[in-house]
Formats: C-alpha cells, structure tokens, sequence
C-alpha cells in the first residue's frame, strides 16, 4: 500500500542504495505513483519529500507533482481542459469558418514514414507527392503519432527533437491537434506531465519583444503562471512549434549566445535556438513541423529523429470519403471517380484536397443527380469557386441557391484576390499581412465573408493582440486564382503577364492569343525546380469553352477557337519530343488532359493492346507518353516485357520510380547485353530492385558487349550480397562505366568492399562514386587502398551522411596527397567531422593542390575557427579550389578574402 511504502522510506531515508533503487522501481512500474498519491494527502507528501533522502527527492517531486490536490495537478487540468476546448473542433480546411467538426469524428489516420533528413527540398509541392504517389518501395518504416518520442529498436540514444516535414495541406497541424488533444483527453502520453503546443504564427509576433523561457511558457498558458511553476525542470514536458516554414524570426544556430538560464529574458529567436540546441531545458521534447523547402533551418545535428507526414494512402482516402459521405452509394460513386482520374486521385494525397473534392462533389451531386462529375484540376477549382460563391450569396446576401453568383462587388473580390494571388506567387509569398491586401484594394471585413475561398487567420492570444495574418487555404487555390487573373487580365486588355515576368517589363506588350499560351509554357518549363507546374495546367484549362462557360458571369465570354486550342496542343507535343525531365514531361502531359487532348496517350495504350509496339518505331513524343504510362501506372509492371521493345533504349534512360518488380528484369539484362544496344544511361532508382533484381541485370553488365556509362541505383533495397554480385560483373566488363551512384542502400562496409575490389582493375575508368550506404572509416580504408591501383580516373566521389568520422577522412588524406590523384570534387557532408579533419584536409592539398576544384564539408562539427585553416590552402599558386561549402552562417568577409585570395 502507498502506506507502506512512505513507512519504508521514512525508516531508511538516509540509505542512498536503497532511496536510489526505490526511485528506479517507481520508474519502471509507474503506477505505484498513484498508490502514492491515493494514500496520502498533499501535505502529507510534503512531509514525505522534506523526509526522502536528497538522491531520491527530484525524482520523488516529479512523481508527486500529479498528486490529486498539488498546484502542479491543478494546474494540468486546467491546461488540458484550455487545450481541449481548443482542439475538439476544426474548421476543415479554413479557419475561424465555416461549421467546426469534431476532430475525433472526422480525424483519419496519416501515413507518417520515418527516416530521412531535413535536406533542403526547393521541388514544387505537387511534384513532391507525384513522386511519393508512384513510389513502388512502401518499405519505409511507417509510425504512428503517438510513437514518435518512442525508442525505436535497436536504438540507444532518447529522442529528444523530432522534425515531422509534409507539403503544404498534407495535415501536419491536425496531426499536431490531434495528439495534443489525446493527450489532454487521457487517451496517450499520460506520463507526459505538460504538452506546450505554439506555432510559428504566433511567435512571429512576439520578433521585437523578450522573454525568458518561463516567461513565454506563462504567456502563452497563464495556468503556469497562477500554479506558482517557476521551473519546468522537473517535470516531463513537450513543447511543439508547428510551421517553420512560417517562422520570420532570425533563427541562428551559430552565432546565437548561449543561454542556460529559464528565467532569463532574451529574443523569442535567441531562446528557441538555445531551447532547440539543448542549452535551455535539456530534459525537454520538442516537435517541429515544416515543409520541406524550410526543413534546412534547423542543422541536421539537433534533429534526433526525422518523419514525413505523406498524407492519406490509397485506403486513408476511401476511408476520408466514406466518414464524409454517410450514404454509401454517394461515397462509392465519388471514391470511383476519382480512382478514374489520375491528377485528382495524386492530389487526394493531400487531405485538403480531399476537402476542396467532397465539397465540390457534395454540392454537384445535390444540384444535378446523375450528372457528369469533374474530370481535372481546372474544373474541380471552377467548381469549387462557384460553390463558395453560392454560399456568400445564400448566407451573406440572403439570396436563393438559383440566383447569380457573380454580383459586381463579387467580381471585384474576386479580381482582387486574383492580384494578390498572382503578385505573391510571383514573390514566393504564402502567407500575408494587411498591408499586402490593402495594395490589391481587398476591404478585410469583405474578404472575411469569402470564408472557402481567403482564410483569415487570427492570432489567438486570450485577448492581449489581434494581429492578423492571412493565406489561402492551400498552395494551389492560390496558383488557381493566380492563373484566372492572368486569363482575366489577358481577356480584358491584351496584356501578357506571363511575359511581363519573363523579360521584367514594366508595360507588357500585346501578345494573341497563340503567342499568349506558347508564351506561358516557355515560362514554366524554364522553372528549374517545377513552380509554375500546376499555375501552367490551370492556364491551359480555363482556355477551354466548357469551363469558361461554367464561370459565366465572372468571366467576359470569348469566342471559342478550337483552332487555338489544337495549335496549343500541337505546341505542347513538340515540347514532349524534346530531351526534358521525367517531372516537365509529366506536367505537360497534365497540361494536355487539362486541354482534353489524350491522344498521344491513347496512341500507346492502343499499341500495348494491340501488340504493334513490339514492331512500329515509336516516335521521341510516344516514347515520353509511354514513359507518362509507366509512371502513371497503378498497378506495378509485373508483364510489362522489355525484350518486346528492341528500340526501347530511350524509354529505359527514365525507369527511375516505374514499379518496375523482378519479372522486369531478365528482358532488361538482355537489352543490356545486345550487340545492337545503344543504350548509355541507366537509372533504376526507387523500384524495388533488390539484390535477386541486381543479380540478373549483373548478367547483361559483365556481357563485353554492353557501353553502359552510368548507372544510378538509389534506394533499390540492396545489400552486401547485390555488391558482390555489382563488384564481380563489373570487374569482368570496367571499361566503359565512368558514373555509379549506389546511394541510400543497405551495402554497409562489407558490400562496398566488393565494389572496390572493380576500383583496382587496371581497366577501370570510374570518373564518379557516389554512395550514403551507412560507411565508416573502414570502408575509407578499402577505398584508399583500391585506388592506390587505380588512382588517376576518379574524379568525383561523394560519401556525405555516412558515420567516417575523422579517422576515416584521415585515410582518405593519404589519397589526396599522391602526386596520381586526380579528385575534382570532395563531398563529406554530415560525416562528423571535427577541426581535426580540417587540419589533415589543408596539410594533405597543400602537399597536391592542382586538382581539387569544389570540397564540400557542410553539416559537421566544424566552426568558422576550424574553417579558417582552409584560408592557407588558398593562399597556394596552385591551388584550383572554387567551392567550399563548410559551416553555414560563414562571415562575408571570409567569403570574400578566400575569393580575394583566390585571384
């Protein structure tokens, strides 16, 4: 009984051993706490605390803190029940509009994979879940929220920050919402005494003012503050910090003083670095959520654990649908439809889409029963435009569903937001202030009542501000308005915007209609990174007539030309012809079906029935669409039969992510190893290739008659046994390989051995190695020593994220300064590293200074004072260094006298 146990420790409180171990029982059977807590008053455990030996006492403190009638327990109720009452509704999709839902009744479960790090990611969004919605490995390891601060197996450090990425919508706010609302409902984590959730909107406004960590925990949960809590030490606490990809507070990790004192004010920045790197409040968990463009902010070094939120999987969207949509016909038949169409069905990866779709698809199917339902984006968004123009004009006009949506004062909003859309967009800008809607001439309280459409978000700070800060409801609701005020402007006046922002022009010229499209394709293939993708596929579909006509009275009507939409697409085709990216590729041939235009998809799906494709020769334009039904394929290409396709060398160089499975393999291995084969570049990365899928292709690349140049297979799920396998064909056939990247694989030390034994050959001709393959200084070792045989080819060689620490580099070192080394490129990012490292680095190219053109040495343990030794390298007349990437936040001016020093 809780009796007995305070009479034990009353008689042997001056025993440490046996204080101690009473502590560590309590720990591992914790629900003798409550035995405790029920046996005792709270002045009673007083007097148990001032008795228990000091060794035993903090411990004891932390248990009693959740005693039924200590300040500490009261003060949890409260902040539970405050939190509760905040998270138990949402306003799906918007804020602060709308119906509120309970979370609990709309909430579906989330795929989270674990893994990975906070690598910066400047890719469009969409292409983003295009490429994980295609992806054939689902090994990733997945968990569930209230696993994340859990010890994994296997692992011995605490995870004490985990960083959760996901694009824009994907649901990492309602997946913060809804483990702090398990947590203070008493559904998970109740050996968590304080979960202190914040986002980065908020704390944006606190950028001029200062704090103390205990400070900023009371001004958020005054609770604190009236419990007496002075000191969080104590006790088991999480704070989480959602949207660092809002933050605007100067977050830096490097020149940021540092603080160990809670009690001591100073910047909202100053203090969350110093809480991020583990100064303040070492006992502390933290979660940060951020897109992956902001993920970077953090050094990879204070980030125990890295997840992604991948939004709902195929079940999780039946499943959202089926909760939405009671009636079963309802929720089957919509469910149907979008399996039906692959652009709608990718974006349903993305939970507020699936939102924007019920809403719309509810509406249509009370308004036309029986009717045809959208088929792509454009329409969707039209759709949903209307839909949120019919409920202004029925809630806030007090008009009928049947009257006109489009009043002057609604078409005025709508060029407005439009302006704004576009303007931000053209700046990068998601998130706005007041001062970016009064430029645009958008009146607050008018915007408020577009509640779908313009999301004002306010700063809940109990009363003491009313910041405003405002966003659309997700990245391609504003792309979308983005696009309709380009059309709008172009409709109205002539005017090109698309060229406007191709020459920076202040006064575009008048452009057709021909020139005007054309000119906005030109544009987004320009995008290196894919972020006018999804604006160009809006464009292109509100060129049609249908959906101009579904926007009748917002839209001044034109006359249709379908002569301009065919020369369109003609335009588009020849683009696909041309040598681009799997990624622009695809986004063109969206942009086709958002032009209705399916034809040269068709075309290939006919030969594959048909069987022609085995003999006609396919033009570069159908090679690209058969590659688009490669990559947009459902189901994985068990029968899809290369040795079919004699000519198929152009549509093997973009395998990368197909679902290709082991049945492909054999007819592939013969195409490598045809006499007639042309086929120079291959890249098989992200299908589950494994090592019985290596063991088979090592039969075509030991073949005298294969010229493979480059190989690229990331993220195959390999191992030391696809090594040996790699190692021994290559080693038969070295001659013509210059390119191998073998990254995010199993292969460890023992498999990279094998490879290096294909380095020794004198016949070796290997100009690039790339491999993240969980190495060590052993594997350094190897290489060193196979290229002491070999050394003149190598040119590039990158082993960044892998454990080599500074002995590993140390070999590497001995390398450099053979007078046959010919190394170009170094890259050893996040290798752990030390100023160690520096030092035999600067002493090595000192002693061979010639090659050496770009070191990269980013994400270790290494300060601008370590750097500096690398000065001295510069200074060498014959050194050819030009890139040196090492400790982020580097001063300018040592920047500029390495160039200074450099010329």
């Amino acid at each position: 009984s809780g009796h007995s146990v305070i009479s034990f420790l009353q008689i042997y409180k001056d025993t440490v051993e046996l204080s101690l171990t009473f502590s560590v029982l309590l720990y591992q059977h914790p629900q003798s706490k409550c035995c405790i807590c029920s046996a005792l008053s709270w002045h009673e455990t007083i007097v148990l605390l001032t008795n228990v030996h000091f060794c035993c006492r903090k411990f004891m403190y932390s248990v009693c803190c959740l005693h039924s009638g200590s300040p500490a327990s009261v003060c949890r109720h409260k902040v539970q029940s405050g939190l509760k009452k905040k998270f138990q509704c949402v306003f799906e999709g918007i804020t602060k509009a709308g119906n509120p839902t309970l979370l609990n009744e709309i909430y579906t479960e989330l795929y989270i994979t674990e893994g990975g790090t906070g690598e910066l990611n400047e890719e469009h969004e969409v292409r983003q879940i295009e490429a994980a919605s295609r992806k054939a490995d689902r090994a990733e390891t997945s968990i569930r929220q209230e696993e994340l601060f859990q010890l994994p197996a296997g692992r011995q450090e605490p995870i004490r920050t985990v960083m959760t990425k996901g694009v824009a919508g994907i649901g990492k706010t309602v997946l913060t919402q809804k483990f702090t609302l398990d947590w203070a409902e008493g559904k998970a984590n109740q050996n968590i005494h304080f979960i202190f959730p914040f986002t980065f909107r908020e704390l944006n406004m606190l950028k001029e003012e200062k704090f103390s960590l205990v400070e900023l925990v009371h001004h958020f949960f005054p609770e604190t503050k009236e419990a007496g809590i002075c000191s969080f030490e104590d006790f088991q606490v999480i704070f989480i910090f959602d949207g660092l990809d809002e933050c605007r507070l100067p977050l830096d990790f490097h020149k940021t003083r540092i603080l160990n004192d809670p009690i001591k004010s100073t910047s909202v920045s100053d203090l969350l670095t110093n809480l991020i790197r583990g100064n303040l409040l070492p006992s502390a968990r933290l979660w940060i959520t951020t897109r992956p463009a902001a993920a970077n902010q953090i050094p990879p070094g204070y980030v125990d654990m890295v997840t992604e939120v991948r939004g709902f999987n195929d079940p999780q969207k039946e499943e959202y649908f089926r909760k939405r949509f009671r009636d079963e016909e309802h929720a089957s038949r919509i469910i149907s439809h979008i399996k039906r169409s692959r652009s709608l069905h990718i974006m349903c990866h993305i939970p507020v889409f699936c939102w924007i779709t019920a809403t719309v698809l509810e509406d249509l199917m009370k308004s036309r029963e029986g009717g045809e339902l959208p088929k792509s984006l454009t329409e969707m968004y039209i759709h949903f435009l209307v839909v949120q123009a019919k409920v202004k004009t029925v809630k806030y006009d007090g008009g009928a569903e049947t009257d006109p949506h489009w009043s002057p004062e609604s078409r005025k909003m709508m060029e407005s937001l439009g302006k704004l859309a576009f303007e931000q967009l053209q700046k990068g800008n998601l998130i706005f202030y007041e001062s970016d809607l009064t430029e645009c001439g958008i009146d607050i309280r008018a915007a408020s009542v577009y509640s779908g459409v313009f999301t004002q978000i306010f700063r809940e700070e109990r009363g003491l501000y009313q910041d405003k800060v405002f966003c659309f409801i997700h990245l391609s609701v504003q792309e979308f308005l983005a696009a309709l005020h380009v059309h709008l402007t172009f409709i109205t006046s002539g005017l090109n915007l698309m060229e406007e922002e191709q020459s920076n022009i202040s006064k575009p010229e008048l452009s057709s209609p021909v020139q005007f499209y054309q000119s906005a394709v030109n544009t987004a293939l320009q995008s290196p990174n894919g972020h006018l993708d999804l604006f160009l596929r809006f464009l292109l579909g509100l060129s049609l007539q249908t959906n101009q006509n579904l926007l009748h009275g917002l839209l001044t009507q034109t006359e249709s030309s379908s002569q301009i939409n065919q020369k369109t697409v003609q335009f588009i085709k020849e683009k696909i012809s041309k040598d681009l990216s799997a990624e622009k590729s695809i986004n063109l041939f969206h942009c086709l079906n958002e032009l209705n235009d399916g034809s040269l998809v068709e075309e290939i799906q006919q030969f594959l029935k048909s069987g022609r494709l085995a003999t006609d020769k396919l033009s570069p334009a159908q090679w690209s669409a058969l590659v688009f039904i490669l990559l947009s394929s459902e189901e994985d290409l068990e029968e899809f039969d290369l040795q079919k396709y004699s000519a198929s060398e152009e549509a093997l160089l973009r395998l990368s992510r197909c679902n290709l499975s082991e049945r492909s393999y054999p007819p592939l291995s013969t195409v490598l190893s045809s006499p007639s084969s042309k086929l120079r570049d291959l890249d098989l990365s992200f299908n589950k290739l494994q090592d019985s899928g290596v063991e088979i292709l090592s039969i075509g690349l030991e073949s005298p008659k294969c010229k493979l140049e480059s190989l690229r297979l990331v993220n195959c799920s390999l191992t030391e046994k696809s090594c040996k396998a790699l190692g021994t064909a290559l080693k038969n056939n070295p001659s013509t390989l210059t390119k191998l990247d073998m990254s995010v694989n199993n292969l460890q030390d023992s498999g990279f051995r094998h490879l290096c034994g294909f380095l020794e050959s004198p016949h070796c001709r290997l100009q690039t190695l790339r491999s993240v393959n969980n190495l060590t200084k052993f594997s350094c070792e190897a290489l060193v020593s196979s290229l002491k045989f070999n050394p003149c080819n190598l040119t590039e060689l990158d082993l960044s994220e892998n454990d080599l620490q500074d002995s590993g580099v140390l070999h590497l070192c001995g390398f450099l300064e053979s007078p046959d080394c010919r190394l170009q490129t170094l890259r050893l990012e996040l290798c752990r590293l030390s100023k160690i490292t520096c030092a035999a680095l600067v002493s090595a190219l000192k002693s061979n200074p010639s090659h050496l053109t770009e070191l990269d040495l980013k994400n270790n343990d290494l300060h601008p004072s370590d750097v500096q030794q690398l000065q001295d390298l510069v200074e060498s007349p014959n050194c050819k260094l030009q890139t040196l990437r090492s400790v982020e936040g580097w001063s300018q001016s040592s920047c500029f006298q390495m160039c200074c020093l450099s010329q």
